[in-house]
């Protein structure tokens, strides 16, 4: 099956109109609809199963079936035997010899939220019949790779299929011979099988997907979408060795068919499905284990669910949502199947991270030191529970190396509250319409010609009295990192600049607060709040005062190592690159821009106006200048229970917060890290420790502690 570029762009553009379909048509409407839905279907179960190139989320993927599903419910002569809701998704590209599966590979149902699973939880009492109150169920994550079948025999590897259309498979037995996580011979016979079938999903840990794209790109090649094309286009590969290149691994997740060497069914000698699991855990198989869990009922299920969903971005690898299963076998067997899923089996899917939508212009934003950032502004998109309608392209050559026009249709992706980018623009939707994006060669702002020095990737505006440039220093100074001036965010300085009142940083501490009290939208109390909050912050300490100026490469961290070493801010006029260079953590690009803020006597001039001259008794606008004791150079801890030590927090605690455990343990002598690496000596671990405790215990030289061995420390003194 094969689909030309104006056919793709065809049935692209016919989605997105069916996906606003609301309305249940006539008979002749419907017919016209359904025969529509089913094109569309199959085209994206081919981009995605077959291609590994989906260009839509698979919540559109997911309401354009269920559309398809609610027209054959209220037109049953409607549905035909090769309808979409009729047979299993379909991988086969026919580069591998088909095989037969032992049963049919099965799709999934899927639920979005919590009505979707009470509703499943009704539909299986309804089906069991049961007197149970609570129904148990087993959860575990549905990771987003590629799904296969294994069997063996006389406990050993036979065959490794896809999964292909459900029944027929493409046999890929070397390839699966190249993951070291698949055993190749598995002590079946212990319990008594002489011939099974494993259904299990291959995919890629995702520091070992950024290595690969890396290496993709250093070669010429385009990245990789995602981690499940990285793993699923691997699968196919003739030759196995890219197989145990990419470190492929394969999660089994059941037993679909067990057989003695008479041909009888052995499976009940698992009557739980979760049973069964652990079955393939001691043969060997890598398994979900602390991303497994037997839930007692639904609501037990749904807290699992969303608390996966909240710390999916921290796990190891990409998860699209987790998998519900009535864990009795008995209870499954009531149950039954449709064509389509077992009746048994839901997957509650998490918020859509990747989606594909339009690019339509690009604006250009000033930035605080004058580099120029374009943004794309999109047609709105949900993208992990939030509307999506700019991206930042970065730079020129961002624009450049993924080929980007206005008007391309474009793979966006968010991950947890990471800021969106663009992955890809989708290359075959193109119609020739698209127009090239033309970096600009003056400032938008000022519009003083732009300039790149060699060596760096961005554009910039070199003119400090830009007037985007001011507004942008002046956001960062009042920002909460800055000199956290609480209310006063980017709407106040651009109303206060247009209304001439704020030009300079200086400024922000001379504001008429009568005048902004009969400003439309303030009044009195309001402009107080405001005063009282700029008042408070003169007294900040010098470290937010120093990052507050928006010196190149001065983030937070170099603020408190320069002032820790001087008493007044402005002493640091007096040091020079050497002896910058010469304090830990500082180098030569950073002391060179610190040597430049203070080598420009407006910014002197500024620093005085705002703390009044050092030798004269003058305050000017009552802005402290002086190092607080808080700030002063902390000698290392020799004597503490942690002198010396390196650690980590992870999960949630009971006694103390972890910000106060961590300030604990720096007052101990240790130092505490932001991540695991081979640097870490101890891990403090908490309730629902995540994957910092995995980490931590593959390396093998990592302590681990439990919040009270934690405290035990401490209170001992080591």
């Amino acid at each position: 099956m094969m689909y030309s570029k104006e056919k793709q762009r065809e049935l692209y553009d016919l989605s997105k109109t069916l996906l606003n379909q609301k309305e249940m048509p006539t008979l002749e409407g419907a017919t016209k609809e359904v025969q529509q839905l089913h094109e569309v279907i199959v085209y994206h179960e081919w981009r995605y199963y077959v291609l590994s190139e989906p260009v839509v989320s698979d919540f559109e993927y997911d309401h354009l079936f269920k559309r398809l599903e609610a027209l054959e419910r209220t037109f049953p002569a409607l549905v035909t035997p090769n309808s979409p809701t009729q047979r299993v998704s379909n991988d086969l590209s026919s580069d591998f010899d088909p095989v037969a599966h032992l049963v049919p590979m099965l799709s999934l149902g899927n639920s979005y939220n919590e009505e979707d699973l009470v509703d499943f939880d009704r539909r299986i009492h309804d089906l069991t019949k049961t007197d149970l109150v609570d129904i148990e169920y087993c959860v575990e994550p549905k990771f987003d790779g590629g799904s296969i079948a294994l069997v063996y025999e006389n406990d050993k590897l036979v065959r490794a299929a896809t999964r292909g259309n459900g029944t027929m498979g493409e046999e890929m037995t070397k390839n699966a011979r190249a993951m070291r996580s698949i055993p190749l011979n598995a002590a079946f016979s212990k319990y008594g099988i002489h011939k099974v079938e494993l259904r299990g999903e291959v995919i890629i840990r995702l520091d070992r997907f950024a290595e690969v794209n890396k290496k993709r790109v250093a070669a010429g090649k385009p990245a990789l979408a995602n981690a499940r094309n990285a793993a699923t286009g691997a699968l196919r590969v003739k030759n196995n060795k890219e197989v145990a290149d990419r470190a492929l691994e394969a999660f089994l997740y059941q037993l679909g068919y067990a057989v003695d060497a008479e041909g009888n069914d052995v499976l009940a000698q698992f009557p739980t499905h979760d049973e069964g699991i652990e079955a393939l855990a001691s043969l060997g198989f890598k398994v979900p284990t602390i991303e497994r869990k037997v839930c007692k009922n639904i609501k037990e299920v749904l807290h699992f669910c969303e608390d996966w969903q909240a710390k999916r971005d921290e796990y190891d690898y990409e998860i699209d949502g987790m998998v519900v299963k009535v864990n009795s076998i008995a209870l499954q067997e009531l149950c039954g199947y449709t064509s389509h899923h077992p009746r048994w089996a839901i997957a509650f899917k998490f918020k859509a991270k990747q989606a594909t939508t339009k690019l339509i212009d690009i604006e250009y934003q000033v930035g605080k030191i004058g580099n120029i950032t374009p943004v794309a502004k999109l047609e709105p998109v949900a993208l992990a529970g939030v509307m999506v309608s700019s991206v930042s392209l970065h730079n020129e050559d961002f624009i450049r190396q993924r080929d980007l026009k206005i008007g391309d249709t474009v793979l966006v992706e968010r991950a947890g509250d990471v800021i969106p980018y663009i992955v890809k623009m989708m290359e075959e939707l193109r119609d020739g319409s698209e127009q090239p994006i033309v970096f600009p060669t003056t400032c938008p702002s000022c519009k003083a010609t732009l300039v790149r020095t060699e060596g760096e990737a961005v554009w910039r505006c070199e003119n400090s009295s830009c007037e985007a440039q001011i507004q942008r220093r002046l956001m960062h100074h009042v920002s909460k990192d800055a000199m956290d001036i609480d209310g006063f965010g980017q709407k106040y300085v651009e109303r206060f600049f247009e209304e001439g009142m704020l030009n300079s940083i200086a400024d922000i501490y001379r504001l008429d607060y009568d005048k902004i009290a009969k400003l439309e939208g303030f009044g009195v109390r309001s402009a107080a709040k405001l005063q009282k909050a700029v008042e408070k912050a003169k007294a900040n300490p010098i470290s937010r005062l120093l990052y507050s100026f928006s010196i190149p490469l001065v983030g937070r961290t170099v603020s408190k190592i320069l002032v820790a070493e001087v008493e007044d801010i402005r002493d640091l006029q007096a040091w020079d690159v050497e002896r910058l260079t010469a304090l830990h953590d500082i180098g030569p690009k950073v002391a060179e821009n610190v040597v430049a803020f203070f080598s420009v006597q407006a910014n002197l001039d500024l620093l005085d106006e705002l703390g009044g001259k050092k030798e004269e008794e003058g305050n000017g606008l009552g802005i402290n200048m002086k190092r607080l004791a808080s700030e002063e150079k902390q000698e290392p801890i020799t004597d503490g229970a942690l002198s010396g030590k390196t650690i980590l927090f992870t999960g949630s605690f009971q006694t103390m917060k972890r910000n106060d455990a961590k300030k604990a343990a720096i007052a101990a002598g240790a130092k505490a890290l932001s991540a695991v690496s081979s640097n870490l000596n101890i891990l403090v671990v908490g309730e629902k420790a995540g994957s910092k405790l995995k980490k931590a215990q593959a390396l093998g030289t990592v302590q681990i502690l439990t919040e009270a061995e934690f405290l035990e420390i401490l209170e001992k003194g080591g």
